[in-house]
């Protein structure tokens, strides 16, 4: 994946929810979000997608412990005994959407801006530390890129606003789903499915 591309893939993303959550209806923010989340604490867990890179950018790391965007995604089972903790997933939501504030919309844009000029700054070969490890920027970016467009469909989905990502951007976080599903052994599974000849079990999920 070429630098250039990961980086606007994910400055077009933030963008692109940024403006979504400028559309929220001041009432519909205590509204239903998704699953045990209000629309508030679904925000404030895209608006991670932002804080993590903001905090990893501070965190060097000295070994490089996954290869790639779909590396992260690989790993992360291993981490968790098999599957994502989904109480401390749905508590962080929580925390981040109060971390918003009275003017979340507004938070929402400040965190996009701040993170989207450290990005653009960084060094793409930098090692940083994240919750799988050591890995470059440039492999951990994309999975801020995926997880802002997965939530913007979720926000969207919610508040019944709509939102649209480039054809670059999808292909994009689509490629990287793609490599995780194969990395993970659903590689056949993957190309029966998209070529008709079978279904996706019901929940299938590479993240």
């Amino acid at each position: 994946m070429k630098i250039a591309h990961m980086m606007e893939g994910y400055a077009e993303a933030a963008a692109a929810v940024t403006e979504l959550v400028g559309r929220i209806p001041d009432e519909a923010w205590d509204g239903p979000g998704l699953g045990e989340w209000d629309l508030r604490a679904l925000v404030g867990h895209a608006s991670r997608s932002f804080v993590t890179v903001l905090t990893y950018l501070d965190r060097p790391a000295d070994t490089e412990d996954v290869d790639s965007p779909e590396g992260y995604y690989a790993v992360l089972p291993a981490l968790t005994g098999g599957g994502i903790d989904a109480a401390s997933v749905a508590r962080r939501g929580r925390d981040a959407g109060l971390a918003l504030g009275d003017d979340p919309a507004a938070a929402f844009a400040a965190l996009a801006e701040r993170a989207v000029a450290a990005a653009r700054a960084a060094d793409p070969d930098m090692l940083i530390t994240t919750i799988v490890g050591g890995l470059r920027f440039a492999s951990y970016l994309p999975t801020r890129t995926i997880e802002l467009v997965v939530h913007g469909d979720d926000i969207a989905a919610a508040t019944g606003l709509d939102v649209t990502f480039s054809t670059h951007t999808t292909t994009q976080v689509a490629t990287v789903l793609a490599r995780t599903a194969v990395r993970l052994g659903h590689g056949a599974l993957l190309l029966r499915a998209l070529t008709g000849r079978a279904d996706l079990p019901p929940g299938f999920s590479v993240v």
